[in-house]
């Protein structure tokens, strides 16, 4: 077979971690597998370009040069926000050319400028979700996965997301025991599931503002196992259950049922991560109470069970 050519846009200041995180992923696995991927960068006239943390990067190639890549793999940053008209031609001529189609971070934006995107469902920054809905009502924006996939196209969260989607690439490609053996080089996980949330429970709900609030936040924490019901925080709160539940929603944008909900799942994912726990001491330790309702919580949530789980997304321990 073939070496996949792998290419990867570069531009003025784009975010050297939505190149450099995938491209060591492709470039570990050619490492391994030799003859596997051929790894080729372009910019629109194939001169340096200076990324938005400073760093300049030559370029293998001009565009009008660049070849026909397997998987085309477009970064985001700051140069996203006024993209050049060359990216953009170039894409929308050349990007259905590619048998995969990969966005990283903000590389959304100048697919959907592309019209890659319409009538797709894609992600992009938590930050930039709204734009890219907004800009582009063509475009299904799912603004909490970490990657998603509809068909040849794949589009990922920011920066680090990028990695968890070339990990999947790779062993989709190669198989599981060559991402295994790149992530364990890495020190990252083998792969975070890409329905995962952007963010956890305590970044995606605001801190509150009022002290009694934010105890109920730690204490659920601490306690996933503990008798969680709006009465029994509000209790602690010292608030009645009703004014409890809406000035929880009010000043977190979160209800105390959806912030239970997710730090209960986030706890049993990391036991499911770091302990070698029975499924059923994991879901009475996250007050689940029964393994039964730790399942339900992950398929709705993850779309796997916890033993499957456990399983594919362990992280790698290096000896």
């Amino acid at each position: 077979m073939a070496p996949r050519t792998v290419l990867f846009l570069l531009f003025d200041d784009v975010q050297s971690l939505d190149v450099t995180g995938p491209l060591e992923v492709f470039m570990g696995a050619e490492t391994h597998t030799p003859g596997t991927y051929r790894i080729r960068t372009a910019s629109p006239d194939g001169g340096p370009v200076r990324t938005s943390g400073g760093l300049t990067v030559v370029p293998d190639h001009a565009l009008a040069d660049a070849p026909d890549p397997h998987t085309l793999v477009v970064p985001g940053g700051k140069g996203t926000r006024c993209p050049q008209p060359a990216l953009t031609d170039w894409l929308r001529g050349h990007g259905p050319r590619a048998e995969r189609l990969v966005s990283v971070c903000t590389g959304a934006i100048l697919l959907a400028e592309a019209g890659l995107l319409d009538g797709r469902r894609a992600t992009t920054h938590w930050a930039y979700c709204d734009k890219l809905a907004r800009d582009h009502p063509a475009v299904d924006v799912d603004p909490d996965p970490i990657y998603v996939r509809d068909g040849h196209v794949a589009t990922s969260a920011g920066v680090t997301s990028g990695i968890d989607l070339a990990l999947a690439l790779v062993e989709e490609d190669l198989g599981r025991d060559v991402a295994l053996g790149i992530a364990r080089h890495l020190v990252v996980f083998l792969r975070r599931p890409g329905n995962q949330a952007q963010f956890s429970a305590q970044l995606a709900a605001q801190t509150a503002r009022r002290e009694p609030l934010r105890e109920v936040q730690r204490w659920i924490t601490e306690h996933p196992d503990a008798d969680l019901t709006v009465e029994a925080l509000a209790a602690r709160a010292s608030l009645s259950p009703r004014h409890f539940a809406r000035a929880f929603q009010h000043e977190t944008g979160m209800t105390p049922g959806r912030y239970v909900d997710r730090v209960r799942l986030e706890h049993a994912r990391r036991l499911l991560e770091d302990t070698r726990d029975g499924v059923e001491e994991i879901s009475r330790a996250c007050g689940y109470g029964t393994p039964e309702a730790m399942r339900r919580a992950f398929v709705k949530s993850l779309g796997t069970a916890p033993v499957e789980y456990r399983r594919r997304f362990r992280p790698v321990v290096v000896q």
